[in-house]
């Protein structure tokens, strides 16, 4: 049995976020651009016809489109379904979705681009998403991975070509039996048409498969866009999210939902960091105890499988399995090893505009700000099911980057690649988690080992020690004033002390090392991606970025808004500081510097207006902050007035109002989810969300211990969207980045106070 057969015989329904399924003959129908030897990894039924990947449509009308993405949450099924429907002129209810599998068919070339610095040794040739050095290594490599708001980029055009073909063989078998010819026909509502006749695609789609179709693809002048509109933002949405359903009723698959004949069931210890040789551990204290199948030890961790995960974690603590290494690790002496890179550490400039550092000999005001490590704490934790059979491994997994964790599972029990089978799951939650695989490589061994299928699932305290958390860095801030000009500040300067994470990710990644081996690689080296966000949104002619890289001794990884993240928590409080030196509005003074930004410029006065932005007066505990992500040019972009003062227990924010511009909008009702859900994460991370390490381990290691807002602590949201024809852009990560720094000074107008270290109030009042 080949793995596309294994494929058909997943027990998740091929159409499983809709009721119902294709059934009868159908039409398959893929990028024809796109290469040929290419094979569609989908598995067609015997009386289907099969022409690639993207697009399958039923006897019974049914348009199944294939998704490359993870779904974590933030709605990407629906959102690429909707490109199809719209391009396709489908009626959305009988629109359906299945994940697709790893393949080149699917490569995220823009990613890859993105990426460049991380897998090529010529990044500077392979960072533009139309290089073909970066269209080499994704589709070679079955790069898909979900990650830094691509998908739309990714994904949209092969998408609009897909339907648009689709679209013209069934207007192509239609006009045959009107006699017409197929450009007359009209393609909506699921229907095909020419004046009183009407065919449906169900009645179509076996003639639609003999016909050749054109090339290029007739797309559509329009795109999949709505009206973001106050009015329309009332109503309900039109493409109303295919998930929720199934969310709703239980019956949606998560990665911890699995359930295999004679499956067992695994939980697992890994060693503080610092200490991660197993040394030893007490099987006899489990001898004889009712369920436990089997204990499985590795150098780096102990697990046990039992026929219920309770019953596994409680024979783990009764074991008591003991680590040792080079030392426990202690993030306190970390932190003060940041601090101490701005006079040790030689920078290295990543950006350089201008001659920032001559203005900058004695700078006008300078400031240290300070960010700690930061966990990603999913609802769902690390969670992966695998069956080996002694030749094939099948892996059910939530992987945001599939084929390298298909890839890493296999190596770790010695299979080449063609031997292992990965059937993508959604996840509960990711926010970057799921970019690592030290899961897969586990439940893999486990399996092996054990001769069952194995679900394993890290219990939370493994989850905040074993996945990297999002980076600490210290950034000095420094500014320089033109003389007697009332503030306006001619150079900028920020250096950045933390470890060349992103580069540290990349060799998990893409090389496939340990956190370890990762970690050493990465030493010493600037890292431009780790950087990102840090030149500010302003028109500022002397600019200048640096890098003092720094080793510390625990791992670091992505988490949602990554670097954007920090930069911009820097950015915008050392901003309104400068504001305050020069005696000027926080509002006022940035409009001025945004004369030839006409869209940021709109977003700042939009979210005043909405908040009644009183000038930032002390007393009024009113802050602003503002983003652009992405290229000048196009990107995105968002404005934020913070309310917030100091209450019982903490810091109170009880409004945020926001004003967004994402160029063209796909689907207002996702976009607002993304804002929202963006802002109360960013939230998070300005109350909470951090850990320290005391003797290797994570403190606090539960939820209830992060500070995270409770829904009693989320405050009014106000958003407001701009309508503009410029480039759709992902809003996923916008409000990530805006909220800490308009929380944080808002705060200083409540208090009088500057907070400059997250989490707030972390270095007290």
């Amino acid at each position: 049995m080949d793995w596309r057969e294994k494929l058909s015989q997943l027990p998740v329904t091929r159409r499983g976020l809709i009721a119902g399924a294709a059934a009868g003959g159908g039409l398959a129908v893929a990028w024809w651009l796109w290469p040929r030897h290419y094979s569609s990894p989908l598995a067609p039924r015997p009386d289907e016809r099969e022409f690639g990947g993207w697009i399958t449509i039923g006897r019974d009308g049914v348009v199944t489109v294939a998704v490359p993405q993870l779904e974590m949450g933030q709605g990407v099924t629906t959102l690429l379904a909707q490109v199809v429907a719209v391009e396709l002129g489908a009626d959305w209810r009988q629109i359906a979705v299945e994940p697709a599998p790893p393949s080149g068919l699917y490569a995220n070339v823009p990613l890859a681009a993105k990426w460049a610095p991380l897998w090529s040794n010529l990044p500077s040739l392979a960072d533009d998403p139309g290089s073909r050095l970066a269209e080499n290594f994704a589709r070679s490599n079955a790069f898909i991975a979900t990650a830094d708001g691509t998908s739309l980029a990714g994904y949209e055009p092969p998408l609009r070509e897909a339907a648009a073909t689709a679209r013209s063989l069934l207007a192509m078998a239609a006009a045959a039996r009107w006699n017409v010819d197929w450009e007359e026909c009209e393609v909506v509502g699921g229907l095909v048409r020419h004046g009183d006749q009407q065919f449906a695609f169900g009645d179509l789609v076996v003639d639609a498969a003999q016909f050749d179709p054109p090339e290029p693809p007739p797309v559509k002048v329009e795109r999949a866009a709505e009206d973001p509109s106050p009015a329309e933002a009332e109503l309900a949405p039109a493409f109303p999210r295919l998930d929720l359903p199934a969310k709703v009723d239980g019956s949606f698959l998560f990665a911890g939902d699995i359930r295999l004949p004679g499956m067992v069931y695994a939980s697992i210890r890994h060693g503080p960091l610092g200490a991660s040789h197993l040394l030893r551990f007490d099987t006899e204290a489990v001898a004889g105890m009712s369920g436990v199948v089997a204990v499985v030890k590795s150098q780096k961790y102990l697990a046990v499988a039992a026929e219920s995960w309770w019953i596994a974690e409680q024979a783990l603590r009764k074991i008591r399995p003991v680590f040792g290494g080079d030392g426990a690790v202690e993030s306190d002496a970390a932190m003060e090893a940041l601090e101490a890179a701005h006079g040790a550490v030689d920078a290295q400039r990543t950006i350089d505009v201008g001659d920032a550092d001559d203005l900058l000999a004695r700078a006008d005001y300078a400031e240290t700000y300070t960010v700690a490590p930061a966990v990603h704490a999913a609802i769902e934790t690390a969670s992966a099911t695998a069956r080996f059979d002694g030749n094939t491994l099948e892996l059910w997994i939530a992987a945001q980057a599939p084929e390298m964790t298909r890839r890493a599972a296999g190596k770790a029990i010695g299979l080449s690649p063609q031997d292992v089978v990965l059937y993508p799951t959604a996840a509960g939650g990711s926010f970057d988690a799921r970019l690592e695989r030290r899961h897969a490589i586990e439940v893999a061994q486990i399996a092996k080992e054990v001769g069952r299928p194995v679900q394993l699932t890290w219990p939370r305290v493994q989850e905040f020690q074993s996945v990297p958390v999002r980076t600490p860095v210290s950034a000095r801030m420094e500014a320089a004033f033109v003389p007697a000009s009332g503030g306006r500040i001619a150079a900028w300067r920020a250096r950045l002390a933390m470890p060349a994470t992103a580069r540290e990710f990349g060799r998990r990644l893409f090389d496939s090392k340990t956190a370890e081996a990762a970690m050493k690689h990465s030493e010493g080296k600037a890292d431009v991606l780790a950087c990102e966000g840090a030149v500010p949104p302003y028109a500022i002619d002397n600019v200048a970025i640096d890098h003092l890289p720094v080793s510390l001794p625990f791992p670091t990884g992505r988490l949602r808004g990554n670097a954007p993240a920090y930069t911009a928590f820097f950015t915008e409080c050392f901003i309104d500081e400068l504001a305050e030196r020069a005696g000027r509005d926080p509002f006022l003074y940035r409009m001025e510097m945004l004369g030839r930004m006409p869209r940021m410029a709109d977003c700042l006065r939009r979210a005043t207006r909405l908040a009644g932005w009183d000038g930032g007066r002390r007393g009024t505990g009113q802050g602003l902050a503002m983003v652009r992500m992405g290229s000048p040019d196009s990107g995105g972009r968002i404005a934020c007035v913070a309310q917030a003062a100091l209450g019982e227990g903490g810091v109170r924010v009880t409004k945020l109002h926001a004003a967004v511009d994402i160029g063209r909008i796909v689907n207002h009702d996702i976009a607002r989810q993304q804002i929202e859900g963006g802002l109360i994460f960013g939230l998070s991370l300005a109350t909470g969300s951090s850990i320290a390490y005391e003797d290797g381990k994570p403190v606090p290691n539960r939820l209830s211990g992060l500070s995270l807002p409770t829904l009693a602590d989320c405050p009014d949201i106000v958003v407001e969207f701009i309508t503009s024809d410029a480039p759709a852009f992902d809003p996923g990560e916008l409000g990530v980045a805006v909220a800490p720094p308009a929380i944080a000074n808002a705060l200083y107008s409540a208090t009088g106070v500057r907070f400059r270290r997250l989490p707030l109030l972390s270095e007290g009042i």
